[in-house]
């Protein structure tokens, strides 16, 4: 059963949201007005001379002129609550579940939406992000990366975002599934009665209803805008100890992430690749910044002074004596077939028969261009 948040009565719940949601009314002002009055309700209640006393014309105006229905607002709240009441929460600053990380930074949301295991928000997490667009290497690593982590009692911490979001999730479910105590947890973009992208619906539910919590700071209803991914960015930083990427451009959202976990004062650290890969630059660039080079989950736990993750048992069917020569001709750097029958000798036709018994075993992944790339596990 989830660790539940400190119920709100319906005057509280209509109190926070009125303050929270109040269009024009920023963060900042918000929480000095809370640092006045001591509660959202007092806060409310001022009236407006005190709210331009204590944060300003524009918040007077905006408390005094909500574009938004507030009774609207509630309702809606109040019946998503009421869908499902031990996995669904509001929890607000101060609440005694809201995480400690989190509020140790300097923009702490003042109220946070979840949806599932609740008590997740009170053990030690990291943060796993990369590019949308991974490589299949990428995805491979993002995934055992997390499996390990999860296995060994870390919660992983991400967007729910195509490419190495899913597959960190993914395998933190995994990782929870073969016996660790960790979990995941999706910080998304969104309102919690939405999932985007609708490809992650499957995962979004799964996640849910196994060791998995969705968490949102934005209202019901909010949809996928641009704004607001930043802001579901330094919740991602904010609250976890640390934070890995795995593969990003240098043009990425994922380094505003790494650099936000800085601010906090928080470990980075990135998995580099391969040097023709645009994918690596943005790793390759933190590295150079200072972020820790790891080339192996055990690298990141040794760091954190972490417990490592119990040992798997063999598999039977492991390979045993040399690598396979085409494996080893083809390194890790994608490489055409052309490239592969000079390095090998092997005649073209021979050596695709290979690739697709390769490709069929999981072994390699085939890329546009006519290209090839060993998995992360082969």
């Amino acid at each position: 059963m989830p660790t539940a948040a400190h119920p709100l009565s319906d005057d509280e719940l209509f109190a926070w949201l009125g303050l929270v949601h109040s269009p024009g009314l920023s963060p900042g002002a918000a929480r000095r007005l809370l640092a006045a009055f001591g509660s959202p309700e007092a806060a409310i209640g001022a009236g407006p001379g005190a709210w331009r006393e204590v944060a300003g014309l524009a918040a007077s105006q905006a408390l005094l002129n909500p574009a938004l229905n507030p009774d609207e607002t509630f309702a809606r709240t109040r019946a998503w609550l009421a869908e499902d009441p031990t996995c669904r929460h509001v929890v607000t600053l101060g609440d005694p579940t809201y995480p400690t990380a989190l509020l140790q930074t300097a923009d702490p949301p003042l109220l946070l939406y979840g949806h599932g295991r609740l008590s997740l928000l009170e053990r030690p997490s990291l943060a796993i992000v990369g590019s949308r667009h991974a490589t299949p290497a990428g995805l491979d690593n993002a995934r055992a990366f997390a499996a390990h982590l999860a296995q060994a009692g870390l919660v992983i911490v991400s967007g729910l975002a195509l490419g190495i979001d899913g597959a960190a999730h993914e395998g933190a479910l995994e990782g929870a599934a073969a016996g660790g105590t960790g979990g995941t947890i999706a910080v998304v973009g969104t309102g919690l009665d939405r999932v985007y992208p609708k490809r992650h619906h499957a995962l979004a539910h799964r996640l849910v209803d196994g060791a998995g919590l969705q968490l949102s700071e934005f209202m019901l209803g909010a949809e996928s805008l641009k704004e607001h991914f930043p802001r579901r960015n330094r919740i991602i930083a904010g609250m976890s100890m640390g934070t890995l990427v795995v593969e990003a451009a240098v043009q990425s959202g994922s380094l505003i992430t790494a650099r936000l976990a800085v601010e906090c004062g928080r470990d980075v650290f990135a998995i580099p690749g391969s040097i023709h890969s645009p994918q690596s630059r943005g790793c390759h660039r933190l590295i150079k910044e200072g972020a820790k080079l790891v080339e192996t989950a055990d690298d990141i736990l040794h760091e954190l002074r972490w417990p490592a993750a119990p040992a798997p048992a063999p598999s039977a069917g492991a390979p045993t004596g040399r690598e396979d020569p085409v494996l080893a001709a083809m390194g890790h750097d994608p490489v055409t077939t052309d490239s592969l029958s000079d390095r090998t000798g092997w005649p073209v036709a021979e050596l695709q028969a290979r690739l697709l018994e390769l490709e069929l075993d999981g072994r390699i992944a085939r890329l546009p261009g006519g290209l090839f790339q060993r998995r992360a596990a082969a």
